[in-house]
């Protein structure tokens, strides 16, 4: 079922979204060397407790914490743990969802630890680039595939590759919602979009190949040829005036 939000429903997302955007800029002290993901994980959880309000993705179909923490050639949905470490020049890409009051917000966010090579920084680059062309793509009567085509025509010029099992969604008053949104597409194929529609745009870029398969947890998704990727997210209203990033923090946070 696609939900269709009135303004005040967007509202009540969008506090939920600031509060995502809030804590992805508030770990990004604690990425260095030596810290485990299980720290990160507590730090996020933690602030967003602080706010009052939940971690998302805790519990949610059974995932076992309140952030998804992916490092190198994890692509999402990384476990944190007490034994992965961050070390020097790893991408670490941090996912994280909240619930306030029963409105839910969705964004993620990829580090780079201290330095690392040029061409990690540029698969960074260019997979924020292939989400902000998508958000551009997210305006009524545009369709679904309109947003996948221009993220996978900017992915595939740089010489990279889109996840494909993998898909953004409907975000806001469930943590998933339909419609799903492709990374990759066809223009004026999919499904129509409409005002009051809330979507989370998820772009997951492979520096190598495209196929991916999940680790020995059953959460993990690893690229199989071992090259890293990355991830950035927004969750975005479909407004009269165009895409509205609910979860881009604002000046008054």
């Amino acid at each position: 079922m696609i939900y269709i939000k009135n303004r005040d429903e967007i509202e009540r997302i969008r506090e939920s979204n600031q509060i995502v955007a809030q804590v992805l800029v508030f770990i990004k002290k604690y990425v260095k060397p030596g810290i485990s993901t299980a720290e990160l994980n507590k730090e996020i959880e933690a602030f967003i407790h602080r706010k009052k309000a939940k971690p998302a993705f805790k519990g949610l179909y059974g995932f076992p914490a309140g952030s998804c923490i992916s490092i190198q050639d994890e692509v999402v949905h990384g476990i944190p743990s007490k034994k992965r470490i961050l070390k020097k020049g790893e991408i670490v890409g941090i996912d994280v969802g909240v619930d306030l009051n029963g409105f839910f917000g969705d964004a993620a966010y990829t580090f780079i630890v201290d330095e690392t090579d040029s061409e990690s920084k540029k698969l960074l680059k260019v997979t924020e680039e292939c989400l902000y062309l998508g958000i551009d793509k997210a305006v009524s009567n545009n369709r679904t595939g309109d947003i996948g085509y221009a993220i996978q025509n900017h992915a595939e010029k740089n010489k990279y590759s889109v996840v494909r099992e993998l898909v953004g969604h409907g975000v806001g008053i469930k943590p998933h919602e339909e419609p799903q949104i492709p990374n990759y597409g066809r223009p004026n194929k999919g499904i129509r979009l409409k005002e009051g529609m809330v979507i989370a745009i998820e772009p997951m870029i492979n520096m190598g190949r495209n196929e991916v398969h999940f680790a020995e947890d059953d959460w993990t998704v690893k690229t199989n040829d071992g090259k890293p990727s990355a991830h950035f997210e927004h969750s975005v209203a479909i407004t009269e005036n165009g895409p509205d990033i609910l979860s881009k923090l604002t000046g008054s946070n």
